[in-house]
């Protein structure tokens, strides 16, 4: 794999910044987004130079803060290990800025998206991917919070122009929603939309799964269907999920459930297949059961997930009779 992307990196840093100005003004091409996206993944050195590059195109657009852009333009002439103390800097200090929307509490990539339909030349579409093991926290140009669960994206545009305030969700968020009586939020998922005016409230809705629920703890939305237009109104502690291509209202039952958003897994009366297929979201590894006789069992309980996915096996080994083993590739075989 190294082999495939070195020549991609020697190139992308031959070409100093302008390919990732580019990509932050939103004018890159497809190949080039590609070329990034990979480029991202391969030294977190990259990252930085994209977050420094990045934090400061937004905070351009937000708070007008030139003496950040003069710090940008005068690294150019620096001693180079004084640039990098710099730049080093001020990537924490850009980081800390409440007009810098995006925080990170895991690794995460932006990249533009054409997913969202917009008028206005002066709003471009932002991304967010939290991969799989991580997480991440986006505050929205209205004050919106949005906490990402692993493997999910969230498109939104840097600023609400419209009567309504529209964002689309891949995979699982917990949304805290700015009240604005006069402009909707609207959450699109593949198969049905979320409206609501100010609340709290869980959606689950991956798209390679094909599962779909939303939970509400505060205020009143509305699921409705793409498709089929069917909708149903929820109230507070209102769970619906889709079953059979219909809407199903039920109960929340415990709040913690949604307690991933500080780190925690919580897992009640879950199949130990339930489990594993939770685990390998989480923490980026390929389970293989190999002992079947498990799979049906159940257990209750809460880890922290900086604690990894071995604490969790060993924990569940108190209960379940089953060995493992664990390789370089994160590949675990349960037997």
């Amino acid at each position: 794999m190294n082999g495939e992307i070195n020549p991609l990196v020697n190139i992308i840093k031959a070409m100093n910044h302008d390919i990732l100005q580019r990509y932050i003004e939103g004018n890159s091409n497809q190949q080039e987004k590609e070329d990034i996206a990979k480029w991202l993944d391969t030294d977190e050195e990259n990252m930085q130079q994209y977050l420094l590059l990045r934090g400061v195109y937004d905070a351009s657009l937000w708070n007008s803060n030139e003496a950040l852009l003069q710090t940008k333009n005068e690294e150019s002439t620096e001693d180079p290990n004084r640039k990098n103390r710099k730049r080093i800097k001020l990537i924490q200090e850009i980081l800390k800025v409440a007009a810098v929307f995006l925080i990170a509490l895991g690794c995460y990539h932006l990249f533009l998206s054409p997913e969202l339909d917009i008028m206005d030349s002066n709003i471009t579409l932002q991304t967010v991917y939290a991969p799989e093991g991580q997480r991440a926290e986006v505050v929205l140009s209205d004050g919106t919070k949005v906490w990402l669960n692993a493997k999910s994206s969230l498109t939104f545009p840097n600023q609400f122009a419209n009567d309504n305030r529209i964002v689309e969700l891949n995979g699982e968020a917990y949304f805290d929603v700015a009240h604005n009586e006069t402009r909707k939020f609207i959450v699109k998922t593949e198969v049905y939309q979320i409206k609501v005016h100010g609340t709290e409230f869980n959606v689950n809705a991956y798209s390679d799964n094909n599962n779909f629920e939303t939970a509400l703890i505060n205020g009143s939305v509305e699921v409705v269907s793409n498709t089929t237009n069917e909708s149903i109104m929820l109230q507070p502690n209102d769970r619906v999920y889709a079953e059979s291509n219909r809407l199903v209202l039920t109960n929340i039952g415990t709040m913690d459930q949604f307690l991933w958003k500080k780190g925690i897994l919580f897992f009640e009366n879950e199949p130990v297949n339930g489990i594993f297929n939770k685990l390998e979201l989480y923490y980026d590894v390929k389970i293989e059961v190999r002992k079947k006789s498990i799979m049906a069992d159940q257990y209750t309980g809460k880890f922290w997930t900086k604690d990894g996915v071995e604490h969790v096996l060993k924990v569940l080994q108190l209960r379940h009779n089953f060995k493992y083993t664990k390789d370089s590739m994160n590949n675990i075989v349960i037997y």
